[in-house]
């Protein structure tokens, strides 16, 4: 079994670029598929990655870029000082209640990079110095960067998911799809 993009969803470059980001979500919410709540927030690897955690950063950053990108201020505000929560479930967050947010933030991710009249519209990169005096950005880089962005986690979510019960990425694709993998 294999994970692609169908080519019928790439008809045009917002098509491929919106398909492709969908894709790499896909591989992020597949993560959690049948883990309890307790297996979702624990970080069985090297690192202090969590399922759980990686959904929710993966919705977060793509909020916050989205509205940079509209111009206007992201939902949830992090600095030096509280980056690292964007990684862990708080309060009352729950997995089904990260999973409902990531769904909202695709639509509007979805609906926005569809209206902008064009991917060669731009707006400001942040002042940081990881941009290295950057100043602007097209909405194509902002639809390639959610890929690369997500896509990077959806491989650690990979990893994270095989070091707690084994489950490989295809056999979460067939088990999402209601088959059997191998």
């Amino acid at each position: 079994m294999v994970t692609h993009v169908p080519a019928e969803a790439c008809v045009d470059e917002r098509g491929a670029l919106l398909a492709f980001l969908a894709e790499q979500r896909g591989g992020v919410r597949r993560a959690l598929l049948g883990l309890t709540a307790e297996q979702a927030t624990s970080t069985p690897s090297a690192s202090e990655l969590s399922p759980a955690g990686l959904l929710k950063h993966c919705a977060e950053v793509e909020q916050s870029w989205v509205a940079r990108a509209k111009g206007e201020e992201p939902a949830v505000h992090r600095d030096e000082s509280n980056w690292h929560e964007c990684f862990r479930l708080a309060g009352d967050e729950t997995v089904e209640s990260q999973l409902a947010y990531y769904e909202e933030v695709a639509a509007e991710t979805e609906a926005f990079l569809r209206s902008v009249p064009s991917l060669d519209d731009t707006f400001a990169l942040p002042d940081q110095p990881w941009f290295q005096g950057a100043k602007d950005v097209s909405m194509r880089w902002l639809a390639l960067h959610l890929i690369r962005e997500t896509a990077r986690h959806a491989g650690h979510a990979d990893i994270v998911r095989e070091s707690l019960d084994g489950a490989t990425a295809f056999e979460l694709v067939a088990k999402e799809q209601g088959s059997s993998w191998g």
